[in-house]
């Protein structure tokens, strides 16, 4: 067990929450649990051009739907509060200028114009403009101005950005160095990086100042993230260096690739092949566009969060399934694999189908409850979760039973053309008006009499079983499909049974 670990998930809200964010979110919500640590979610939105009204909310609510919800974030145990970046941004300013006045940052006044000068003229000669150590003498910023031309021009209201000091050839090392918890040993070389900028000239810090000053303010012992975060390790390394502050440790995951197993997987593929890429439905405000979600779909919340642990981990056993409980127990980083993991849309069909039977006839029954109240269909509830115990092994989603079930309550309309012409011969109706007789002589109408006295009478006839039960399965329930043919004449009862096999002799 670590001492003091705390986690974060920092999304940005500009959208709906991907289920790549949120399996980041659940390997650190399980790194947390499993070492009694604190789960903090905060919210990075210091890119305001990209920000999205109901996305803050949507990713609250989708935690809280997969039963990983935070300990510590907006509204909730603000120990180290505020949790949203765009509230703490007279914070970031002051550590922008400490890093300048230890000389580890500087100001940038170059023009947009200037730098795409700078960057054409690099292309007609083959090359590539990268804002470093080679050329930062020769632009316009307070390394190559004065200390009055700078004053002057802040005090004027010029425009300027703030950038980082990445590597300066009179220090020692030109390289850093770091342990990923996943990816082992990394190191990178400070010469061919960027002066990245850490504030803007709008005011608001980049996601590296910020993300590196909150981590540092609120405690945060490791640091989850994707993998695609992984370039920018030197620099936010660099900076808690610049700071003199320890850094926290990294593990960066691997991504979800498409289906295909090359590339990240989009909501492009799944709107192709036809599954949901989001943890709810989500609807955008402004251009009123809808992404399906798994909740909307019919997955179960433990089905997302076992397919998602299993994504880029192993147990290190045959173990699939796994609840909640489970998985925090089993959790360990150093069995996060490096490479990416392949999402397989049938495999999350097959998780949800476990989970359907792991549930009890009558959780199941309250969920097809409301299903059929919205087709004007009302029956107790024992009917339901007797109907739910005959059909679910057939089921994926709740969404299934509707078909797998409608017969036991209303009866056929139209009969399965080839069902018909196969099963339906010219004595056949002789054949079940005959039945119509034994059945009304069953007394006690239960699946085992009624099988046993038809049985019974077919022996006795000398014909075949098929040429009875096919005919009376399609007058039931009007195609070949369904549990076992006694279960459901009891089930629809004596009388019922005897008027749709009355009606089939009509029709067909």
């Amino acid at each position: 067990m670590m001492n003091n670990v705390r986690v974060r998930f920092a999304p940005s809200p500009t959208g709906p929450l991907h289920i790549g964010g949120v399996r980041t979110a659940l390997f650190n919500y399980l790194f947390a649990k499993k070492n009694n640590g604190t789960f903090i979610l905060r919210i990075e939105d210091t890119d305001q051009t990209r920000y999205v009204a109901n996305a803050e909310q949507y990713i609250i609510d989708a935690l809280n739907w997969c039963n990983i919800p935070y300990d510590e974030g907006p509204n909730k145990n603000e120990k180290f509060g505020p949790y949203r970046q765009s509230e703490r941004k007279e914070l970031y300013k002051k550590y922008a200028e400490e890093l300048i006045s230890k000389g580890k940052a500087y100001y940038a006044f170059d023009t947009a114009e200037q730098l795409d000068f700078h960057r054409k003229d690099h292309e007609e000669k083959g090359k590539t403009f990268i804002y470093n150590w080679h050329n930062r003498a020769k632009l316009t910023n307070s390394i190559s101005l004065t200390k009055e031309e700078v004053d002057k021009r802040i005090a004027n209201g010029d425009k300027y950005v703030v950038r980082f000091k990445m590597y300066d050839p009179n220090e020692e090392t030109e390289t850093i160095e770091s342990n990923d918890i996943i990816r082992g040993h990394v190191s990178f070389k400070k010469e061919i990086l960027d002066d990245k900028i850490l504030f803007k000239s709008d005011g608001m810090p980049t996601y590296h100042l910020a993300n590196i000053v909150d981590d540092h303010l609120m405690e945060i012992s490791h640091v989850i993230r994707g993998e695609e975060w992984l370039p920018s390790l030197p620099l936010h390394i660099a900076l808690y260096q610049a700071f003199g502050w320890q850094a926290p440790e990294f593990a960066h995951l691997p991504l979800i690739l498409k289906p295909v197993g090359k590339g990240k997987l989009s909501k492009r593929d799944g709107d192709k092949l036809g599954f949901p890429v989001f943890p709810l439905e989500y609807k955008n405000s402004v251009t009123n566009e809808i992404s399906s979600g798994y909740k909307e779909e019919g997955y179960f919340p433990e089905t997302v969060v076992n397919f998602l642990a299993l994504l880029g981990w192993n147990p290190g056993t045959e173990q699939e399934l796994f609840t909640l409980e489970e998985l925090v127990q089993s959790f360990d980083l150093s069995r996060v694999n490096k490479s990416g993991a392949r999402f397989d849309p049938d495999k999350t069909k097959w998780f949800n189908q476990q989970y359907m039977m792991k549930k009890s006839d009558a959780e199941l029954a309250e969920l097809y409850t409301p299903i059929l109240t919205k087709k004007g269909i009302l029956k107790e509830s024992s009917f339901i979760v007797k109907v739910v115990s005959l059909i679910k092994e057939r089921a994926t989603f709740v969404s299934d039973f509707w078909d797998l079930s409608n017969f036991f309550f209303e009866a056929p309309i139209e009969y399965d053309s080839k069902a018909s012409k196969k099963n339906w011969k010219e004595d056949t109706a002789g054949l079940m008006k005959e039945l119509i007789l034994v059945l009304e002589k069953i007394e006690d109408f239960n699946s085992q009499n009624i099988e046993n006295n038809v049985k019974e009478w077919i022996t006795s006839k000398e014909i075949g079983f098929g040429k009875i039960m096919q005919p009376f399965r399609l007058s039931l329930v009007g195609a070949m499909k369904g549990p076992h043919l006694f279960d459901i004449a009891e089930m629809i009862g004596k009388e019922e049974t005897i008027i749709r096999i009355t009606k089939a002799i009509e029709t067909l």
